[in-house]
C-alpha cells in the first residue's frame, strides 16, 4: 500500500543494457476519475553515465518487454520519470511470473 492507502503494484526488473546492470522498480497505481492504471519509475542520478542514460536504459527495457514505448518526463527539479500505462501492463502479462499478480491487482483495484 502507498502512503495514500491505495493498493499499489510494484514490478521489479533486473536488466543489463549497454553493459550496465541495473535494478528498476515500476510502481503502478490507480489515478484520476477514470481510475486509470498508471506506472512510474524514477531514473537514478547515481546510475552509471547519469540520470538521462538511466532513463533511456529503462525505457529500452520496458519497450523490449512490452513492445510499447514509455513516456519520459523531465521535471523542473531535474527528476526524470518514466511513465507506463495500462497497455504496458497488458504487455507485462505475457510473462507467467507477472500475469497472476497483475490480474489480481487489476481486479482488486477496479
Amino acid at each position: 500500500m502507498g502512503r495514500s492507502g491505495k493498493l499499489l503494484l510494484r514490478i521489479r526488473i533486473t536488466a543489463e543494457v549497454d553493459g550496465v546492470r541495473s535494478e528498476y522498480t515500476i510502481t503502478f497505481g490507480r489515478y484520476g476519475r477514470d481510475n486509470a492504471a498508471l506506472g512510474f519509475a524514477t531514473a537514478r542520478a547515481d546510475a552509471p553515465r547519469g540520470r538521462e542514460e538511466d532513463a533511456k536504459r529503462l525505457a529500452a527495457v520496458v519497450e523490449a518487454l512490452t513492445g510499447l514505448k514509455s513516456k519520459i518526463r523531465r521535471r523542473s527539479d531535474g527528476t526524470i520519470i518514466i511513465e507506463c500505462y495500462r497497455e504496458h501492463l497488458d504487455g507485462f502479462m505475457h510473462y507467467a511470473e507477472l500475469a497472476d499478480a497483475i490480474e489480481r491487482w487489476l481486479e482488486e483495484t477496479r
